[in-house]
């Protein structure tokens, strides 16, 4: 069973990086993404690949990781013998509240960041995501590969996440599915599936632009972002906004004049404050 739980947290990745290609994307990579999507799904058993359907139906986030004994997708507190058959995989686990497939990954991303305060000011815009301390103006990477570990790494030793390592392979495990770059050099690199806390945005921005991919994408403003599974939803309107806030030449040439983190941390927020609420 475990083998199936594999196949059906795969099959959901390649539906998210359709939806995000569908919605972000020129459409050119459709059609194979269909194809590879409804090949997987043959493959499923008939059982479950009937239990599947109906839930895809419904929503395309139908697998759950488990999180602190809870269904990280609806928040729902497990039963020990339930998290305990989850582990054990032996049949296919639902949760009670959302009836999401569950799944455990021991080994996964954790975001490990402080939760805030009842005394904290609310935040809003791209500072509920992102800080100072999540920015690099002036990062030097010739690929995806050393543009990711850079920002990874700012993020664990930032004290946002840990396994910066697992939290690298992820992204490019991802990036090799399709590539995140677009137009006007920007790249949004994630890795969904990171439990503990909030959505996580690091910023790095090169003075050269870069090859990001097989095709030779040029890249020179990257953004790494950590999707909890319960926020899947939210990130591609995240995404949306950054995207509008960036077709405009100005506010990408903010944040490449930036020197310092201070410098970017300002040129992004005020770049994103009408588009990120």
């Amino acid at each position: 069973m475990k083998s199936i739980v594999n196949q059906l947290c795969q099959l959901q990745d390649l539906i998210l990086v359709r939806d995000e290609h569908r919605a972000t994307g020129d459409g050119a990579h459709l059609a194979r993404l269909n194809e590879s999507i409804d090949s997987m799904i043959e493959d499923l058993p008939s059982n479950v690949k009937s239990f599947f359907q109906r839930l895809y139906n419904r929503d395309h986030v139908m697998m759950a990781p488990v999180h602190n004994g809870c269904c990280a997708v609806c928040g729902m507190r497990l039963p020990i013998s339930q998290i305990q058959a989850v582990r054990q995989c032996k049949t296919l686990q639902t949760c009670p509240g959302c009836a999401r497939i569950l799944f455990e990954e021991l080994d996964a991303p954790q975001w490990v960041g402080a939760s805030p305060t009842r005394a904290e000011p609310r935040k809003s815009g791209i500072s509920r995501f992102s800080a100072e301390t999540l920015m690099v103006p002036d990062l030097v990477a010739g690929s995806a590969a050393d543009a990711i570990e850079v920002l990874a790494g700012k993020m664990e030793s930032g004290g946002f996440i840990s396994h910066a390592d697992k939290l690298i392979t992820s992204a490019l495990e991802r990036e090799s599915i399709l590539s995140t770059a677009m137009e006007h050099g920007l790249a949004f690199p994630h890795v969904r599936g990171v439990e503990g806390g909030s959505l996580t945005l690091a910023c790095g921005v090169s003075k050269e632009p870069f090859a990001w991919d097989a095709a030779g994408t040029p890249v020179n403003i990257v953004f790494l972002i950590t999707i909890p599974a319960a926020v899947s939803a939210f990130y591609m309107r995240l995404i949306a906004g950054l995207t509008e806030a960036f077709l405009k030449e100005p506010n990408r040439e903010a944040l490449l004049a930036a020197e310092t983190p201070n410098a970017l941390w300002k040129a992004l927020t005020k770049a994103t404050r009408y588009t990120i609420k």
